[in-house]
């Protein structure tokens, strides 16, 4: 599975390039959402693992950019957020996210979400993903 991991700080990039390359994951990271757009062009991701928070491109754009790429429509957004899950569930873009995690991220909580998406995707064929994304929600 190949994952890009967007964020800002690089303790943050870092944390997780180890946390997931240690489970068998591959692993890219873009530091805002314009980085991590233009490598959405050039390299096909089976997850988008993207911070709310951003300079330059925010992650609620970069996921509404995504969202109108017919490469990356259906690709897993597993969405990393310092807000409450109340907060991000009244955004507008919140019907985008297939998953939704607060910060600081419980390690067990995220590989649940990533192996979760990842079976959801695989039986998922007929494109269906985004209809599923409530019930993954999660602190």
């Amino acid at each position: 599975m190949h994952i890009l991991v967007v964020d800002d700080k690089k303790a943050v990039r870092d944390t997780l390039i180890k946390l997931l390359e240690c489970h068998g994951y591959i692993v890219h990271t873009a530091c805002n959402g314009l980085d991590a757009f233009e490598k959405a062009q050039e390299t096909s991701y089976d997850l988008f693992i993207i911070d709310h928070l951003m300079p330059i491109m925010n992650g609620l754009q970069l996921t509404k950019n995504l969202r109108q790429q017919s490469q990356t429509l259906q690709t897993p957004i597993l969405f990393m957020t310092t807000q409450s899950l109340d907060t991000v569930k009244t955004l507008p873009e919140a019907k985008l996210f297939n998953a939704t995690l607060t910060k600081p991220i419980n390690e067990d909580k995220l590989l649940n979400r990533i192996s979760e998406l990842n079976d959801l995707a695989n039986s998922n064929s007929s494109n269906n993903l985004n209809k599923t994304n409530i019930q993954l929600h999660s602190m």
